[in-house]
């Protein structure tokens, strides 16, 4: 098992927790889709797994993982290079495999003509690419990504499918934070979906659909049901 979460409150402080009562899994090879109306508690779930929220009470247990944020995050004054250079000092692999498969990478989203320049200066587009690039090459047990197709073209959408189709193969974990409902339901397992700060469903979409009533009903339609009072930000 390469996630284990068991929240039974978490919060910025003791006295307001903002998300409840909220239980998965991931194992190997799974893709987890965690869903939900903004506001509901998606965000504040990561946070929890990645231990930036101040106060949790419950027991997660987390494999290595790799992160990649919804708002990509770079060292100023470091280029593209340097990103991936600064990586492989902090894991113990083959160097010359590992530049292989970083100019692989690079090839492959179209980035090898910039490996000088600045990711801070990038469009959002190609500054999400090298997240990807930067998380792809880590090569963890688990992925944990959040809203990984803002910014990305159809081809690099395309792209970032495949590799995570590989990746599920090699058997790695993957929990994917999303509000692109139809993509979500052709490529994920199982579903966690939360609303108001608590879990409201945890299983496959058969599940979800059972839940809402929807024998037939798409992701969206089972996911407007469920979450029908919820008003967005």
């Amino acid at each position: 098992m390469f996630l284990e979460v068991d929240i039974k409150e978490a919060g910025y402080s003791p006295d307001s927790p903002v998300l409840q009562d909220t239980k998965f899994s991931i194992h190997s090879g799974e893709l987890v889709g965690l869903i939900g109306p903004n506001g509901a508690g998606k965000s504040s779930t990561i946070k929890s797994i990645l231990g930036i929220l101040s106060d949790v009470k419950g027991k997660i247990t987390v494999s290595e993982y790799a992160y990649i944020p919804k708002r990509p995050i770079f060292y100023e004054g470091l280029t593209l290079w340097e990103h991936i250079d600064f990586l492989f000092s902090t894991l113990h692999v083959d160097e010359k495999q590992f530049n292989e498969k970083a100019n692989e990478l690079l090839k492959l989203f179209h980035l090898s003509s910039v490996i000088h320049h600045y990711p801070t200066s990038f469009s959002k587009g190609m500054q999400q690419k090298v997240m990807l690039i930067l998380a792809f090459l880590k090569q963890p047990d688990l992925y944990i990504i959040d809203e990984p197709f803002m910014g990305l073209d159809p081809k690099a959408m395309n792209k970032l499918l495949q590799m995570i189709k590989k990746e599920k193969e090699k058997g790695a974990g993957i929990l994917m934070c999303t509000h692109v409902l139809d993509t979500a339901e052709k490529i994920c397992d199982r579903f966690v979906l939360v609303s108001n700060g608590k879990l409201i469903i945890e299983g496959t979409l058969d599940d979800i659909r059972k839940e809402s009533g929807l024998k037939q009903g798409s992701l969206l339609d089972c996911f407007d049901v469920l979450t029908e009072s919820e008003n967005d930000d």
